[in-house]
């Protein structure tokens, strides 16, 4: 058995599914757009880790004109393309919530020995479908509560109120974004947390997010 082999069979995964408002008031001041690079820029860091220890993998589910699994949960090292998101519809997080609780309680796709999962919730509004059951759910299920949480609000116009109570991680209350740069700076952050994670001797223990807002002189300022 080769060393890729033993590393294959050693390693043990480490989900992490983002939930994406893809509604049409992304589409906006650039928001889709600097969704879009932050997510490419993630799977690339993702997939440059080792995996001698925890193995990241990647699932996207997008809500929008639909809720749409739009990239299988993966390893991050096995993904070679990503389909940009285009922003239109309502905002059906209800129906989110119900798919990603789903896919938490499968153990086919996600076995007992994986690590503790992440699920990252992003959103530039309020939902427009029945939330208050699905978010029960997934918060009470046998395996899906025992997910870390986090939230993105973007812009001024994101239901704060219910981000906030989405969230888990004491180390990591509600983040908000004000610009494109906001967006993109949130993913890294989160990124440089789950790759520490891999990297740990203990990878279901929770890792401080640097989040550092309006901090990347690079990336043009768009206004929400």
């Amino acid at each position: 058995m080769g060393i890729n082999d033993f590393v294959a069979k050693s390693a043990r995964p480490l989900p992490v599914i983002i939930l994406a408002d893809v509604s049409g008031s992304m589409s906006a001041d650039g928001k889709i757009e600097a969704l879009n690079q932050a997510l490419k820029d993630m799977i690339e860091s993702f997939a440059q880790e080792g995996r001698m220890n925890a193995e990241i993998q990647l699932g996207l589910i997008t809500f929008g004109e639909s809720v749409t699994q739009h990239l299988l949960l993966s390893p991050a090292h096995s993904i070679k393309a990503f389909s940009r998101l285009d922003a239109s519809g309502r905002t059906p997080m209800g129906a989110a919530f119900d798919l990603v609780t789903e896919l938490l309680e499968d153990k086919e796709l996600i076995p007992s020995r994986a690590y503790r999962p992440v699920v990252i919730l992003v959103s530039d509004g309020h939902p427009t479908d029945e939330i208050r059951r699905p978010f029960e759910r997934l918060v009470s299920s046998e395996r899906s509560q025992k997910v870390t949480r986090l939230a993105l609000a973007i812009g001024s116009d994101a239901d704060l109120n219910f981000l906030q109570e989405f969230t888990n991680d004491l180390e990591a209350p509600l983040f908000q974004a004000n610009d494109a740069r906001d967006i993109r700076n949130f993913f890294q952050a989160v990124t440089m947390s789950v790759c520490a994670r891999s990297r740990s001797v203990k990878p279901n223990e929770s890792v401080k997010i640097e989040y550092l807002p309006g901090d990347d002189d690079d990336l043009l300022e768009l206004g929400f």
